[in-house]
């Protein structure tokens, strides 16, 4: 019970500690790592967007754009930012992660998995629905459902490498840079 309080203790004076530090930062480099996983959300957005907008044309889904394309946009935003916040940003200002590959490649595979995959998986079941609510596309029958999304989602797939690679890329470089922002405010002295 009391290694416990000794560390708690331990960590709030450690995050005391972080949290003077970054407050001495300039407010460009303070906006960093305040809003970086703000902006790998947003290109998750743009994303989901894309890979909506693919969909809607293969499955010739001419109805409901904004029923499609809010929660296209909202839960890739959503989920994207509220994962890279609690894997590489709170992690980095809380002195949890204090290695500059680990950092990179937490932020590379959020960009990878829930920045970039997950907003063309949720494109799928979102236009599947509304292709079979508007009769727009024939669908399958019981047996060939797989093959059929398989199908369908090649070319998609296809088509968002290169805003899946960017959106990989991107949550990499920002993580990297979150991180020499950190060891920015470590080498400033106590105020």
């Amino acid at each position: 019970m009391e290694h416990n309080q000794d560390n708690t203790e331990r960590r709030l004076r450690i995050n005391e500690i972080i949290a003077r530090k970054v407050a001495q930062l300039p407010e460009s480099d303070q906006n960093l790592l305040m809003t970086g996983s703000a902006y790998v959300g947003l290109n998750a957005a743009f994303c989901g967007l894309i890979a909506n907008s693919f969909f809607r044309r293969i499955l010739n889904v001419r109805h409901a754009r904004i029923t499609s394309a809010l929660p296209m946009a909202v839960l890739p935003f959503l989920s994207t930012y509220v994962t890279y916040r609690s894997v590489v940003s709170l992690p980095l200002s809380s002195g949890d992660l204090s290695c500059e590959a680990c950092t990179v490649i937490r932020g590379g595979m959020v960009g990878l998995i829930i920045g970039g995959f997950y907003p063309v998986v949720l494109a799928i079941p979102i236009n599947g629905a509304l292709a079979a609510r508007y009769s727009s596309a024939p669908l399958p029958q019981k047996g060939n459902i797989w093959t059929y999304w398989i199908t369908v989602s090649q070319p998609v797939f296809r088509k968002m490498v290169f805003p899946i690679m960017l959106q990989t890329m991107f949550a990499a470089y920002l993580g990297s840079k979150q991180y020499e922002v950190l060891i920015k405010a470590f080498e400033l002295p106590e105020p």
